[in-house]
């Protein structure tokens, strides 16, 4: 993100009140946004540009320009390594790579070996995003990250085949339920799978720590403008990594739900309709539809429900911070996305 490029100067944060959840909802649209895609190697060297020169003083203040630049830097390169993060992998990318898995995972009908195939895809895509999104400061071993995929797979595939499996025996509902029920079961496996797999992809971050920096205050801003320097980390907090993984984890969740749950239950509603029967082809666009719409309006908004650059009280995390917070006693934190 921003925070790699040179400079002493620190940028603002974002032109949104982050403070506020619509000020993060704002911001995540930004990152989310699927244009940014398209900018080549070169408009990101010149976004980079732009940037470092408002870091480095010879630009005064932030203009419409500079905000554009930094949104493009800041969807593109991960905020700890400074590095683009893989294209399919990015935020501004999500909505695009999930839309086909999703669509397969509600595809009605699915058999054993479709309901399986979806879900190992899906767990992939899953394992592949966690990663590239993950705070960097305490990476993933090669082996862990096998084991944890396939933890995640084996969890996602047994919730499915499980719950596709007892709903036809439910007795004393009526079929109209059960055809409700059977479209939800993808819904109860990926929100499951999903949050384990978070754990399991960042379990290194809560057995090792991830790395705390002090909250500058603007006096210290202002002197660190002048001497130059990064900030430097405090250590690293276990308590920081077990809380942004869980937030993490629970956004996964929020963004799941209304994917999983309102384009079927939608469809259910359209499929009785006279128009969407006598018109059998257009069921698979109509559901891409629905999936497309909602994933686009769903996402920011469970991104958004935790800051991404998280600030907490040093006495809330191991005894070795509670004397060494910056301003308000404070320390901050990636909480990865």
């Amino acid at each position: 993100m921003s925070a790699s490029i040179p400079g002493n100067r620190d940028l603002p944060a974002s032109q949104y009140d982050l403070k506020t959840y619509w000020g993060r909802v704002r911001q995540s649209a930004d990152l989310a946004d699927p244009r940014t895609l398209f900018v080549s190697s070169t408009g990101l060297e010149n976004a980079k540009n732009l940037l470092s020169a408002y870091k480095q003083g010879q630009i005064k203040s932030m203009t419409p320009e500079l905000w554009k630049a930094k949104k493009i830097v800041d969807s593109t390169l991960h905020p700890d390594t400074g590095e683009p993060v893989f294209l399919p992998f990015r935020m501004s990318c999500f909505v695009i790579s999930n839309l086909v898995v999703t669509a397969g995972m509600l595809t009605p009908g699915l058999q054993t070996r479709g309901t399986l195939l979806w879900q190992i895809t899906n767990q992939s895509l899953n394992v592949a995003i966690n990663s590239s999104n993950a705070n960097k400061s305490t990476p993933l071993s090669t082996s862990s990250l096998i084991q944890s995929y396939l933890l995640a797979v084996s969890a996602s595939c047994s919730v499915a085949l499980g719950l596709n499996a007892l709903v036809p025996r439910l007795k004393n509902i009526s079929p109209s339920t059960k055809l409700i029920l059977t479209r939800l079961v993808p819904f109860a496996a990926v929100a499951s799978a999903g949050a384990l797999n978070v754990f399991l992809m960042r379990g290194e971050e809560i057995r090792q720590g991830i790395d705390v920096y002090p909250v500058l205050g603007e006096e210290e801003k202002l002197q660190r403008e002048i001497e130059g320097g990064e900030v430097k980390s405090l250590g690293k907090s276990k308590k920081a990594a077990t809380l942004a993984v869980g937030e993490t984890a629970l956004s996964r969740v929020l963004n799941a739900t209304p994917i999983m749950i309102l384009p079927p239950l939608i469809l259910v509603r359209l499929q009785r309709t006279e128009w969407l029967k006598l018109r059998p082809r257009l069921v698979l666009p109509v559901n891409l539809g629905l999936i497309l719409t909602t994933s686009i309006f769903a996402l920011p908004l469970a991104l958004a429900a935790f800051p991404q650059r998280q600030e907490v009280q040093a006495q809330t995390l191991e005894k070795e911070f509670w004397d060494r917070g910056g301003r308000e006693g404070k320390v901050e934190f990636n909480r990865g996305i």
